[in-house]
């Protein structure tokens, strides 16, 4: 597995090694002992996979918030995604910033999502599958969002607002400058 930090250190890319021939292919997608070494020891807790059947479905920006604090750690395995990972932790050099990057089958890539980021992707295609871990289960008393679109962001997403196809909860989160974060740096 290759390991690589973004504009923002903590949140990761993580390709594993794909082995393939004329069979197809064979890769070890989580190796818990090789994220250790890199000193990332997660209780991962539960598997969650979602599937999208257009493009443009956003999906986000969300976290929860402590005793059920999430770290995610995201893949794609049909389609391709913009993700976007959002830093809310008050004091942070990075508060406020984001990283967006693209997933998808063909890239193989993973991207580990810390507690303390809002979250949020966008399906480049249609029939889009995602798979992710998470650390704390999903727990709605604890749930919290921000503005996908909020333009203080600066997050070149692919669509417009108009364009999005979201659900109805996605359209309430507060903007970067109205939220009260429960994470500090």
């Amino acid at each position: 597995m290759q390991i690589t930090p973004t504009a923002i250190p903590e949140v990761l890319i993580i390709t594993p090694v794909k082995h393939g021939d004329h069979r197809g292919f064979f890769s070890e997608t989580f190796k818990n002992h090789v994220l250790i070494d890199h000193g990332i020891d997660l209780p991962w807790n539960q598997d969650n996979h979602s599937f999208s059947t257009s493009r443009g479905v956003v999906r986000g920006l969300h976290f929860q918030r402590a005793p059920q604090a999430q770290a995610k750690l995201l893949r794609v395995t049909r389609g391709a995604i913009l993700d976007v990972v959002v830093d809310i932790r008050v004091g942070s050099p990075t508060y406020g910033k984001h990283v967006a990057v693209e997933l998808s089958a063909d890239n193989w890539q993973q991207l580990l999502v810390p507690v303390g980021f809002a979250h949020g992707f966008c399906t480049l295609t249609h029939e889009t599958e995602v798979m992710y871990k998470v650390t704390g289960r999903y727990a709605p008393d604890c749930e919290g969002g921000l503005l996908w679109h909020d333009p203080d962001l600066g997050i070149d997403w692919p669509i417009t607002k108009d364009q999005a196809i979201t659900s109805d909860r996605d359209h309430d989160w507060p903007t970067l400058a109205a939220l009260v974060s429960p994470f500090s740096y």
